[in-house]
């Protein structure tokens, strides 16, 4: 089964320049808002959505991103929403729809159900960031009979082995750590992102994309020149929060344009 994700990039470089895969949480500031949130995102040139179910324990999200998700619980998101949810988003954008995911809350649904449920919903693919592939065999075997890409994530201090195993059982594109630390807004990306991109070229990966730290479209255009896709979560979750739809669409357009400005050695 070909790769959705996979195909987005593609489309993207065939029209000369990088993905835009734009993160929000589902069910902020209200589950209705969340949904056209991503439509609209969708609309304004963001090539791949990243969709993370609120959890209680973030250990990955900076404070932009943990308020949201807070504010979401808060206002009564249950996981039995997301997939619903999914389904309504992926009925109206024709682009790939990913979760971002905390590995427990798969764990307690059942992996397979889980999967089973988000291919369902025309869901594309689950991005994993507290669990590896070794510790992984059931999520791998279930997103291989379903088709579901499964993105592991690379890190600046990641060994070679560990990137071995990484690329060999990431599909979609491995998601690629920028720098140590929860998710924000950085005043400049560190250089360890090109380092570990080239790194994970070397060992074969076919795509890897940029999070963590990108906020503006000179960044996204800074990633793009080494990287097949940027990825960004704060910038738009505080443009959603500060301006509704109307401000989260005006931003979406400016890091979109981005993508366009690289010169990419890809």
């Amino acid at each position: 089964m070909s790769s959705r994700v996979e195909e987005a990039i593609a489309r993207a470089h065939a029209e000369g320049r990088g993905a835009l895969i734009g993160y929000l949480p589902v069910g902020f500031p209200d589950l209705p808002t969340s949904i056209e949130a991503a439509v609209e995102l969708a609309a304004s040139g963001v090539d791949i959505l990243e969709l993370g179910p609120p959890y209680s324990d973030p250990v990955m999200d900076g404070v932009v991103i943990q308020e949201a998700t807070q504010a979401a619980l808060a206002a009564g998101f249950r996981l039995r929403d997301l997939f619903p949810a999914i389904r309504e988003i992926t009925s109206r954008v024709d682009i790939p729809v990913l979760v971002m995911s905390y590995w427990n809350p798969i764990w307690q649904y059942g992996v397979d159900r889980y999967a089973d449920d988000l291919l369902d919903a025309g869901g594309a693919g689950i991005i994993t960031p507290d669990i590896t592939p070794d510790a992984a065999a059931e999520w791998i075997d279930a997103s291989t009979r379903t088709g579901l890409d499964r993105i592991f994530l690379a890190a600046p201090s990641s060994t070679d082995e560990r990137l071995d195993l990484v690329v060999k059982n990431s599909t979609g594109f491995v998601y690629t750590v920028s720098t140590m630390g929860i998710t924000g807004e950085r005043a400049e990306l560190d250089a360890a992102a090109r380092t570990l991109v080239a790194r994970l070229r070397a060992r074969g990966a076919a795509h890897a994309c940029v999070g963590i730290g990108i906020s503006t479209p000179d960044q996204v255009a800074g990633v793009l020149e080494y990287a097949d896709g940027a990825i960004v979560g704060t910038a738009l979750v505080r443009a959603l929060r500060d301006g509704g739809i109307e401000g989260l669409g005006e931003v979406a357009r400016a890091l979109s344009a981005g993508t366009t400005k690289a010169t990419s050695a890809r």
